[in-house]
């Protein structure tokens, strides 16, 4: 199985969009991960870029009174449709908004010093080159008080939940394009960025992180 699927799963979030959040809803409920997202959204403030933005699961959290502006990007069509539908509703009168579906890995317009806030929630577990895509979001920010936001999963603090993630990993990546069983420590590490805050929960498994450009 392992074999058979690739370490870059992003292609099956257009195939799961219409089921994804009824499949993951009550999960995240259970282990609270409402309260987490709320958490982390609203710390976003001035120009915001949202990053993996999926079926805009974050977007009821956000405190529209700091957003300058909000910026949401997803490469998966049906996935943005859904986001962009779901801001729509929570936020019918914010009008600062844009939805992009595209990788943001590509040419993406930003404002003239960057944004001030990156915000992105499992998206680590998406693609094949971690620490590349955090490079990119540190290329994104304002580089004097840019803040990169980030709730992810990942490797546990224990051996016998580290096994577990490692060996149903390829099911639930070619289900759910997720490659949960990621080292996010050693990504961050690697990355060069600099650890303002790091946090985590569920036996380790979830990374509550702020990260910022290092200043050289």
């Amino acid at each position: 199985m392992a074999s058979k699927v690739p370490a870059d799963v992003s292609d099956r979030y257009d195939k799961i969009a219409r089921d994804f959040d009824s499949e993951v809803g009550i999960t995240e409920k259970i282990y609270g991960y409402g309260w987490l997202r709320s958490w982390i959204t609203k710390e976003a403030t001035g120009n915001v870029l949202e990053v993996s933005a999926g079926t805009g699961r974050n977007s009821a959290y956000y405190n529209l009174k700091n957003c300058k502006s909000i910026t949401l990007v997803d490469q998966s069509r049906e996935m943005m449709e859904i986001a962009e539908e779901k801001f729509r509703k929570n936020h019918p009168t914010y009008k600062p908004c844009r939805f992009i579906t595209q990788s943001v890995l590509d040419s993406l317009n930003t404002p003239p010093e960057g944004f001030d806030t990156v915000l992105q929630t499992m998206g680590i577990c998406s693609v094949a080159d971690s620490v590349h895509l955090l490079h990119r979001l540190g290329s994104l920010v304002n580089p004097h008080h840019g803040r990169i936001l980030l709730l992810e999963h990942g490797k546990s603090y224990y051996d016998w939940l580290n096994s577990w993630l490692d060996s149903s990993a390829p099911s639930h990546a070619d289900r759910y394009g997720c490659w949960w069983n990621k080292d996010i420590g050693r990504i961050v590490e690697e990355s060069g960025l600099e650890v303002v805050t790091m946090k985590r929960y569920h036996l380790g498994t979830t990374w509550w992180i702020e990260l910022k450009p290092r200043k050289n």
